[in-house]
């Protein structure tokens, strides 16, 4: 089943319930596997060391009531409730809400936007502007004119985004040490340091390992094992209840919290941060929202997950209220109130379990990665989609060996439940905290609440987990300095990589070459058109970049069909297929130049192959056949020179071939000519030679009145132009800050910049391009 493209929509209402059930069934096992398996390790950090057990129940009591309490005002409560209306068309996550609050109040950082990404369907969706008089059109007119308040607000989503990255280093760890911690019942104590550790590396090391496959491999097996491990928690948890103490659901009220503090006090505070870790995992019911509709989700936690969780805490301190004298049992922690007849079918389910909550956090890693990239806040990586079907399911290697070096460095360095929660712990309520802010934003400005109610969300759930942020913060030398190291030195790899691009494109748009110095190039240097389509990538979206001035003055020859290629990213999660692309002359029609940018979101896939050049030029050949060029392309050279000082250029919308009907359709090899009934014109166009053999492409030209005698020259000249090949001119900028910089700029530019640029992967379009078709040009950029 598709779940990226099929049920992208939060469209509960238009679900069939056997549709709702069958999308709840699978986010057991994608949006649920690291917060079910929270109470492998939830109890045991709570009383490591902070709280004393003593012969009275009040401290375990106190314990269950928090847990309680948390776990039904922040997942139930917060993220089910609140923040999961908070999509961005289907889409959720911290770049979901930062999104909305780009298209919303303009606040966008990618400088390469248009006024026509605000025609794209997803953009306009839903977008109202305030009353002029109200605090959300204030609030809105003060972001759009302050850039600091804008540069703050980007930061913000990239310390949430930083925090993911770290909890997807740490979650792995902590769930599977957890997991396989129940082998210390089977083997003497002395030699329990010495079994957990390496099993939870080699378990690591698998998990890592088998990524490549993708996830939708063994997926199915993964909501199974998710509703085995909570039915077997669950009847755990009850019947520890039963046969220990059948009241300890009094633990429940919140009373027991306030006996817990006041008799633990600063004790009682600090193992707060073992507390937090039973929300471990819920901000994955947000982040994965496009996966699946918002009420399937609801759905599985609500009646399933929730309950299964409080049934499991709720055994865990029955049993404990029973135990408190034996010392070595708190040391075990979950596995001790197993019973022992099921203590190793219940380990064998409960390492799976881990394994497939730690599948999800990885996975949900990756995609933050491709997001912070796609909004050019992160170098470029390799992005593998391991599924033809679910476009979500990605896999980055680069990301995934570091994660798992990083995760056997914490797990050997640390080898215990308790400073691996304290890391954990401050990971995961960061980026709740960053969730928080955002989430006001949006009630004010996309929501168009009262400021009243925007302040209440913050005060209420911002106190909670300010409280448990405190909490884990006071942890520092105890783990906790690991998620911030880590977030740290991501956040200066965004950061200089944002500000290195930022400062790229302003440099490009600074000394760009204006149309008329294109137009007059002819007589002045003897220009020579040569066979073929030239493709020049520019990430300007309006002019003629240096680069290419640089390359022609030096070389006055280019070819008889020159298009500009611009591949950017724009704010929503998904450009439809028929929108993808804009196309337009540059120029009067017969200069044979074109623009053409292509639209991505930045859930979006990206072509890497033929099929691009493909889509490409016959974007170009719909664009001429349509007759859209018409109002651009048929000026004569005279009535450009009469507009010599505006260099407005018309773009018009064109979708993938896909989205044509009866116009300029692609067809590969191996299908006949009998597809052209109807034609009157048929031409076959083959690909240059490369290394590996490429499809074949012919277009079809439908007999039509509407097609004028130059639009059917234009088409040929560009058919011809694809039949001498494409030539890819590809730029290769070198940065470095002037003379009499700031040393911090140098160090950012020459060093920082420049060796991110060095060892990141080019864009993806420049390596499925043939060497022998390739030209790059050198430039320096002085910043």
């Amino acid at each position: 089943m598709d779940l990226e493209t099929g049920f992208r929509q939060n469209s509960s209402k238009r679900q069939s319930w056997r549709t709702v059930l069958t999308l709840a069934y699978q986010s057991l096992g994608v949006v649920y596997g690291d917060l079910s398996t929270s109470p492998l390790y939830v109890y045991k950090s709570t009383f490591a060391e902070d709280i004393k057990h003593s012969e009275t129940n009040e401290e375990i009591y106190g314990v269950l009531s928090f847990i309680f309490w948390t776990l039904t005002l922040v997942p139930l409560l917060k993220y089910v409730f609140i923040v999961l209306k908070a999509d961005d068309n289907g889409e959720g996550g911290t770049f979901a809400l930062y999104s909305l609050l780009c298209r919303h109040a303009r606040v966008n950082s990618l400088p390469s936007c248009q006024l026509e990404d605000e025609e794209l369907s997803f953009y306009k969706k839903d977008i109202v502007s305030p009353a002029p008089t109200t605090v959300g059109a204030r609030l809105k007119s003060t972001l759009e004119r302050h850039r600091v308040l804008q540069r703050f607000l980007l930061v913000l989503a990239l310390i949430g985004a930083c925090m993911v990255i770290g909890d997807g280093i740490l979650s792995p760890a902590i769930s599977v040490f957890s997991a396989v911690s129940g082998l210390e019942l089977a083997v003497s104590k002395e030699h329990n340091k010495y079994i957990e550790v390496p099993v939870a590396c080699i378990i690591l090391i698998a998990l890592f390992a088998l990524q490549h496959y993708g996830t939708h491999r063994v997926g199915f097996l993964f909501a199974p094992v998710v509703i085995t491990w909570l039915v077997c928690i669950s009847a755990i948890g009850l019947y520890n209840i039963i046969h220990w103490n059948p009241h300890v659901y009094q633990a429940l009220s919140p009373y027991y919290m306030y006996k817990f503090l006041k008799k633990t006090q600063r004790g009682g505070w600090m193992s707060l941060g073992g507390i937090l870790l039973c929300i471990t995992g819920s901000e994955a019911m947000f982040a994965d929202l496009g996966h699946f509709s918002q009420l399937s989700i609801q759905l599985a936690f609500t009646f399933l997950v929730y309950p299964s969780l409080i049934l499991a805490y709720m055994g865990q301190a029955a049993y404990l209220s029973q135990h408190h004298v034996i010392e070595s049992d708190y040391h075990i922690g979950f596995y001790v109130s197993v019973p022992e007849k099921v203590r190793w079918p219940v380990l064998v389910i409960a390492i799976l379990a881990a394994v497939v909550g730690s599948q999800a956090i990885i996975t949900g890693t990756f995609s933050i990665i491709k997001q912070c990239s796609s909004l050019g806040c992160f170098p470029g990586v390799k992005i593998v989609h391991t599924s033809s079907k679910i476009h979500g399911q990605i896999y980055i290697p680069e990301i995934n060996w570091t994660l798992m070096l990083l995760c056997l460095a914490v797990t050997i360095g640390f080898r215990d439940t308790k400073r691996l929660g304290n890391a954990s712990g401050l990971a995961v309520i960061t980026v709740m905290l960053v969730t928080t802010c955002l989430m006001s934003l949006v009630i004010v400005l996309c929501w168009h609440q009262s400021v009243f109610l925007a302040i209440g969300f913050v005060l209420f759930f911002g106190t909670i987990e300010a409280l448990y942020f405190s909490a884990s913060l006071i942890k520092f030398l105890e783990g906790a300095w690991v998620p911030i190291v880590m977030a740290f030195i991501f956040m200066i790899v965004m950061c200089v990589w944002h500000y290195g691009s930022l400062k790229k494109y302003e440099f490009d748009v600074q000394n760009k070459v204006s149309v008329d110095w294109l137009l007059s190039l002819g007589p002045s240097l003897g220009i020579v058109r040569v066979n073929g389509i030239g493709l020049i990538h520019t990430e300007l979206v309006s002019g003629i970049p240096a680069i290419f001035s640089h390359f022609v003055t030096n070389l006055p020859a280019f070819h008889q069909v020159l298009v500009f290629l611009c591949i950017k990213s724009v704010p929503i999660p998904h450009v439809k297929h028929e929108e993808r692309f804009l196309v337009g002359h540059i120029g009067p029609r017969e200069y044979r130049i074109y623009r053409c940018i292509v639209r991505y979101g930045y859930r979006d896939a990206h072509k890497d192959d033929s099929g691009f050049e493909n889509d490409l030029v016959c974007s170009i050949a719909e664009y001429i056949r349509t007759g859209k060029a018409g109002s651009n392309g048929a000026a004569t050279a005279a009535a450009a020179e009469e507009n010599l000082a505006q260099e407005r250029e018309e773009m018009a919308v064109m979708g993938t071939p896909s989205t044509y009907l009866g116009g300029v359709h692609v067809y590969e090899d191996g299908e006949g000519h009998s597809s052209s009934a109807g034609t009157s014109e048929l031409r076959e166009i083959k690909s240059p030679p490369v290394l590996k053999p490429r499809k074949k492409v012919r277009f079809v030209v439908p007999e039509s009145p509407k097609i004028d005698q130059s639009a059917r020259t234009e088409l040929r000249e560009l058919m011809e132009a694809r039949e001498a090949g494409i030539a890819y001119i590809l730029g290769h900028s070198y940065m470095q800050a002037k003379q009499g910089s700031s040393f911090v700029k140098k160090m950012v530019i020459n060093f920082g910049y420049e060796f991110l640029r060095r060892n990141s992967r080019p864009p993806t379009y420049a390596l499925s391009v043939p060497h022998a078709s390739t030209l790059e040009v050198g430039m320096v950029y002085n910043i």
